[in-house]
């Protein structure tokens, strides 16, 4: 997860982050797109996460889920942040093709 810098595995933190599943679609977060950016800088891991539409109803749940992942996995000193955001709007393309596949487009 680090190394012996201290510094965090970022692509592993996305791969831990495909555990997330968004309830309403059955598709885990980073192929359905909402994952907009992973940094690490001065102990805190920031995730830039969308959600489909900003009236998500379970975007408590999603958070809640990233957390729940994300804890076990990432050492206690380093402070993990949900940062929720808007631009650009989230739209299909930002799916990966194996998630478009799901919707049939």
């Amino acid at each position: 997860m680090s190394d012996a810098s201290g510094a965090i595995d970022l692509d592993h933190i996305r791969e831990l982050l495909r555990q997330v599943i968004d309830p309403e679609v059955g598709i885990n977060i980073v192929d359905l797109g909402l994952i907009y950016g992973l940094e690490f800088a001065d102990d805190e891991l920031l995730i830039r996460l969308t959600m489909t539409s900003p009236a998500c109803p379970l975007g408590d749940v999603i958070i809640s889920d990233i957390d729940s992942v994300l804890d076990p996995a990432v050492p206690q000193d380093i402070r993990i942040r949900v940062m929720l955001v808007w631009e650009p709007p989230w739209s299909p393309e930002l799916m990966t093709p194996e998630a478009r596949k799901h919707f049939g487009w």
